[in-house]
């Protein structure tokens, strides 16, 4: 009968090849688009301006597979991988990808399911997280996002009877921190923080800036006040150009609990002043518990995103050693690109609607996300490994500068999202494709 995960793993192989054909390689697998076209019409998810209605639950198949059948092998996948700690052999990888390459039987994903099991995980008394995890990774309807990212960050206790005297302690807690360190005259600040205020009042204007929302002087204030204050009470860091970015999802999903329809026609101004402060201050602690699992990401010299991006290249070696190979016989350093990957969360990279279908995952990940960044990253990345290949240098740079995701949907970053999942169930725990 074989074990357990490697039923389901194979399962997952046998659903992913709905969306992506494989090609093996000794020692490698490169998973590409399948050539036949996929409908369009079964594609579209949950759009984030509008609530779940019974039409989307009946009719809302939408996928061959999304990551949601990746995402319920992963608590498997962790404990198959720490049991085996050998490189993945070429037999193995050829098993892989011959598995990918069989018929798919896999079922279909459907709204209503999904909504079925976010609804019965956040209905109990306490809610279990490790549950919440699976069933996030995959993408969170949008009207339940606010309540799952605070649970998932720990900002929220899992424990309903405490959520609320906890927010609205810690919502306090917050406009006390603005009224302490943000509205005071700069007589009473350092030269330091004179400084830091004005780079943050520099670069709020420059955030999202094809977002025309964001382009609020309401909105850029409460950024202000959102990243002052965090760089004020983490002085390891301070603040640093790139955590401005970080902010935005938190904003724009706290938002979602208070306006409706496209954020093109939100206006801050419709907000009481109370329900901005309690938007600020959910972004402002949910912030803070994203960016202490990666605290030295943005302390000096950022030593956590410089080993990510070395990281980074020796993965892409082992998974595609011809685009590995061409780029360094073209001379292109990974911190030339990369670095900002890792500095904004591929945030700058894709159109902004699909940020927080990308951070349900980054959310759901946990303390492993910074790890996981590599192989979300190393996917992205070779997304465009054939056009690489014939690219020379000063082309490559301006390519990779101005990648072409303009017109990307949701099935572009599932793509990306599930082969990243594959070569993590790969390659982690295998220490030797970190070497030379």
């Amino acid at each position: 009968m074989g074990h357990p995960y490697t039923r389901r793993f194979n399962q997952t192989l046998r659903n992913v090849q709905g969306l992506l054909k494989g090609r093996s390689f000794p020692g490698k697998v490169l998973i590409t688009r399948r050539s036949d076209p996929l409908d369009q019409s079964a594609l579209q998810s949950p759009s984030n301006n509008r609530r779940f209605s019974n039409s989307d639950i009946e009719h809302g198949e939408q996928l061959d597979i999304s990551a949601e059948d990746v995402s319920q092998t992963r608590s498997n996948a962790n404990a198959s991988s720490s049991a085996n700690k050998t490189k993945p052999s070429a037999e193995s990888t050829e098993n892989t990808s011959n598995e990918v390459q069989k018929t798919v039987m896999g079922a279909r994903s459907t709204d209503s399911a999904r909504l079925m099991k976010f609804q019965k995980e956040l209905s109990g008394t306490t809610v279990v997280l490790e549950k919440l995890r699976e069933l996030a990774w995959s993408g969170v309807p949008p009207y339940l996002r606010p309540t799952v990212w605070r649970l998932l960050l720990g900002y929220a206790p899992s424990n309903s009877d405490r959520r609320e005297g906890v927010l609205k302690r810690k919502r306090l807690e917050y406009l006390d921190c603005v009224a302490q360190y943000y509205d005071i005259p700069d007589i009473e600040r350092t030269d330091e923080e004179i400084s830091m205020l004005r780079q943050i009042a520099v670069d709020c204007p420059r955030t999202v800036p094809d977002v025309s929302f964001f382009q609020q002087v309401e909105v850029r204030k409460s950024l202000e006040r959102i990243l002052y204050t965090w760089a004020i009470r983490h002085p390891a860091s301070g603040y640093v150009q790139g955590i401005n970015d970080l902010a935005t999802p938190f904003l724009v999903v706290f938002l979602s609990e208070y306006l409706s329809g496209s954020i093109d026609t939100w206006s801050m101004a419709d907000l009481s002043p109370e329900k901005i402060s309690n938007v600020e201050a959910d972004c402002y602690w949910c912030l803070s518990k994203l960016l202490d699992g990666m605290q030295d990401h943005y302390t000096f010299a950022q030593p956590g995103i410089q080993r990510l991006v070395f990281k980074l290249k020796e993965l892409v070696r082992r998974i595609d050693e011809p685009v590995s190979t061409h780029m360094e016989e073209q001379g292109l350093e990974f911190l030339q690109f990369a670095f900002r990957w890792f500095n904004c969360l591929l945030i700058r990279e894709i159109p902004f609607h699909l940020v927080a279908r990308l951070w349900d995952t980054y959310l759901a990940e946990g303390d492993a996300l910074p790890d996981f960044l590599m192989y979300i990253f190393a996917s992205f990345l070779l997304t465009w490994s054939d056009k690489l290949q014939k690219l020379e240098f000063q082309d490559m740079v301006m390519f990779l500068q101005h990648l072409p995701t303009r017109n990307w949907n949701e099935m572009d970053l599932e793509m990306v999202l599930s082969r990243a999942y594959m070569w993590h169930t790969m390659f982690n725990k295998s220490p030797s494709h970190f070497s030379g």
